[in-house]
């Protein structure tokens, strides 16, 4: 009989290597981006919701917040350097205004993510407040971050 933690760890793994993939998978279009030099229609709101989502999921897994979380700590530091680097390349062949635009969301995300981080760490001052509060903002973050595709519609 397998015991819950072995279990647990065993559906961990799985998710971090599924993650992994859904991390990679616009590598397709990142070589394309790379070839042409440039970013053609392709937007970066996905991208960037992505970026949000391992930032706010990277806190959450650190010790201060909800301990024992490696699994989650691990997957979203790699996906917060794969997601660093298709920014980065986006920004680099975007024309200017997109690149402006760019800079400005990741103004806002850093400073929403500091807000975040001081708000926990002196608001809530047990690791169950702590991992509710920035739960539900991975909650709400990751779901925006799969929606983030849709903006190609508009």
């Amino acid at each position: 009989m397998v015991s819950a933690d072995v279990a647990r760890n065993i559906v961990g793994i799985i998710g971090n290597v599924i993650s992994f993939g859904l991390f990679l998978s616009p590598v397709p279009t990142f070589w394309r981006i790379y070839k042409a030099k440039d970013v053609e229609e392709f937007k970066p709101d996905p991208y960037l919701a992505t970026l949000m989502n391992c930032l706010l999921w990277f806190f959450y897994g650190l010790p201060v917040v909800h301990p024992n979380s490696t699994l989650v700590l691990t997957i979203n530091g790699i996906g917060l350097v794969i997601e660093g680097t298709y920014i980065i390349m986006f920004i680099i062949y975007a024309a200017k205004n997109t690149r402006w635009k760019m800079l400005g969301v990741l103004a806002i995300e850093a400073a929403f993510m500091a807000a975040v981080v001081a708000g926990v760490l002196v608001g809530a001052h047990t690791h169950e407040k702590r991992s509710m509060i920035v739960g539900i903002l991975c909650v709400i973050f990751g779901s925006i971050m799969y929606a983030s595709p849709l903006t190609i519609m508009v």
